[in-house]
């Protein structure tokens, strides 16, 4: 009997779960979402269009237990005509409903940034409807959108990053038991992950979503999959190179579970590593090495795209190994430490010797 030796990447096998989640929300919502949903199929992600499902689907709950119009309605009764009878006013209402309400048991709320989301995920969807002449008005054009006020970028000192690895090496020279095998099963992998992150910026859904067959020792690069779907070359040094190959050693011993033979990066239940657990372990050995910056995935990629660019002071090399599609995305992140080299030209020139 031939063998199947077609590979599933982590993103069409992610792709596929998002399809199907995505069908379950579209079968809450009113008839007429399947249109939109459609129509921006090719243009956005799979998970882009569950969050505006999800999204849309709190607006249309909005109306239900806020409304008294629709008080006696069911989500599946609303016809297109709905968007019609919605003012401005109705809107700010909405956004004031945001910051708190209740989904189900749960007390929901957000800040700026979910806000923001929410809001202009309300905008692409009117907007399909009033362009294809299905609705007559469109208020959300009349709302402001909520400001968002930049945060201080987190990442580590260089004296941080070495206490971190030196951290994961060695912390189990302490412990003893189940704890010491535990930590003996897991510190190759995780010194190789937390290696890798600092060691290249890539994303943590790029880091779990390599396979096997993504390395290449020859060239020290490794192929991961961007944001909208690129594929990409991103090269790492010696210490990476080290990471990994002491990794792959203690990988060869381990039987995978059925489906994930290819993955890079195994879970304690033999199954490709999730994007939550690479958080906590980052969130464990970090909070060891400073209490006072909350360290992610995200964090050690702005401590790479840091120490990149003060190495290089180079804006658009680093916008390119990020990934960034948008160099200004990146001189926003990075703009503070172009101020604080020009803050050393105050004290560079003398103008009369003493």
């Amino acid at each position: 009997m031939p063998v199947n030796t077609s590979r599933t990447t982590y993103r069409e096998h992610t792709d596929t779960e998002n399809i199907l989640k995505l069908r379950q929300v579209l079968s809450t919502l009113p008839a007429f979402c399947k249109d939109y949903f459609r129509a921006i199929d090719s243009t956005t992600t799979t998970k882009t269009r569950i969050s505006y499902a999800y999204d849309i689907r709190i607006f249309f709950q909005f109306l239900l237990d806020e409304n008294p119009v629709f008080k006696n309605y069911a989500m599946t009764d609303f016809s297109v005509d709905v968007l019609d009878q919605i003012k401005a006013i109705d809107l700010e209402e909405y956004m004031e409903y945001l910051k708190v309400y209740q989904n189900g048991d749960k007390t929901e709320t957000n800040g700026e940034r979910g806000l923001k989301r929410k809001i202009s995920a309300l905008r692409s969807f009117y907007a399909y409807y009033y362009k294809r002449e299905m609705i007559h008005s469109n208020p959300t054009v009349l709302i402001d959108v909520p400001k968002i006020h930049d945060k201080s970028i987190i990442r580590l000192d260089t004296d941080e990053v070495a206490l971190l690895l030196d951290y994961i090496e060695h912390c189990g020279d302490s412990l003893t038991g189940q704890k010491r095998v535990y930590y003996e099963k897991t510190k190759e992998r995780d010194l190789a992950i937390v290696t890798l992150l600092l060691g290249t910026g890539i994303r943590v859904s790029e880091c779990v979503g390599l396979d096997i067959e993504d390395v290449d020792f020859k060239n020290n690069g490794i192929k991961v999959t961007r944001k909208g779907g690129n594929e990409m070359v991103v090269y790492f040094g010696e210490e990476v190179e080290k990471a990994l190959k002491r990794y792959l050693e203690v990988r060869a011993g381990i039987t995978p579970l059925a489906g994930h033979e290819h993955a890079l990066f195994y879970s304690a239940q033999r199954k490709r590593m999730g994007v939550q657990a690479v958080e906590n372990m980052v969130k464990k050995y970090s909070r060891q090495i400073t209490t006072t910056k909350k360290i992610t995935p995200h964090k050690l990629r702005s401590t790479y795209g840091t120490a990149l660019y003060q190495e290089t002071g180079d804006i658009y090399l680093v916008a390119d190994v990020l990934g960034h599609k948008d160099v200004n995305t990146t001189k926003k992140h990075y703009a503070a430490l172009d101020d604080a080299r020009r803050r050393q030209a105050a004290t560079a020139v003398r103008l009369r010797e003493d």
